[in-house]
């Protein structure tokens, strides 16, 4: 048996045994797709873009779930008060009795199916789960070039910033808000922002660092991420930018405190060379490869 088919054959079994193939999800009288978006709505209601981005969901599909659920008397759909032009979804009390009851379905329905193992099959079951969702999850992330100064970029970048913090002995400090981010934008650099589940969980740049070379910038991925490709997937795909932008070789630099990025370097055929460059205090070690 291959792979795509331990897949396929999960995928049935999995379906069918939480209800999902059946036109009343666990008894709500809803189905799946509905049930599904009365939960992302959630207590404190979600904005229509961000539930879009989430669930990977057509604009049209998504119009006609909300209504659905606005039909029903469990949601309206609001100004966002922030800005007027975009639209959010809250939960009616009605709405909210709806959410409280699925989530008690949910558990119920999560408890059946653990009740008839042992304790060593559920940490097994346990185990399992949690690497085959990473794993999947990590297949499914989008990697798209986005405007440096963007609200994913940001969001992607604030995470950077903290996590060097934290990392680096002396301390981290960022550069002004976007500086630097003309560099970061065609037509000598991009910038891509790796999303799952709508949140930014990885991001690098490539700029402009001569005639012939791009220098790969601010690549970072989530903790939670680590050990699932994300990385590798990111920097084969910074490569690629910087090929479509002209660039034979590509260079970048890197602090000794982050073990699990320069190993990564090394696997990629990155290999160590003398500082190219002073305008980062926080380098300490450079790297180059060329790119094919």
């Amino acid at each position: 048996m291959t792979l795509v088919d331990t897949v396929r054959r999960f995928n049935r079994s999995y379906t069918q045994r939480i209800g999902a193939l059946e036109e009343s999800f666990l008894g709500t009288g809803r189905p799946l797709g509905a049930s599904r978006l009365l939960f992302e709505v959630g207590p404190d209601g979600a904005a229509v873009r961000d539930l879009r981005e989430r669930l990977e969901l057509d604009s049209g599909y998504l119009t006609r779930l909300v209504s659905r659920l606005a039909d029903d008397g469990l949601v309206e759909v609001l100004p966002d008060p922030a800005d007027r032009r975009r639209r959010t979804v809250q939960l009616t009390a009605a709405g909210q009795a709806a959410y409280r009851d699925l989530d008690e379905r949910s558990e119920r329905k999560a408890r059946g199916l653990l009740e008839p193992l042992t304790e060593r099959q559920r940490a097994r079951l346990d185990d399992a789960l949690g690497t085959a969702d990473l794993l999947i999850r990590a297949a499914t992330v989008r990697l798209r070039v986005v405007d440096p100064v963007s609200d994913p970029a940001g969001a992607a970048l604030g995470e950077y910033y903290a996590e060097l913090g934290r990392r680096f002995p002396e301390g981290f400090v960022p550069d002004p808000a976007h500086q630097g981010a003309d560099a970061l934008r065609a037509p000598s650099g991009a910038f891509v922002v790796a999303t799952s589940d709508g949140a930014p969980v990885a991001c690098g740049g490539v700029r402009r660092f001569d005639r012939t070379t791009g220098e790969i910038k601010r690549m970072w991925v989530a903790s939670s991420w680590r050990g699932a490709g994300l990385g590798t997937r990111l920097l084969r795909r910074l490569e690629s930018e910087a090929l479509s932008l002209g660039y034979s070789r590509a260079v970048l630099d890197t602090n000794r405190s982050l073990t699990e990025a320069i190993a990564m370097y090394g696997r990629a055929g990155y290999r160590e060379i003398a500082p190219y460059s002073e305008d980062n205090p926080y380098a300490e070690m450079f790297f180059e490869k060329a790119l094919v």
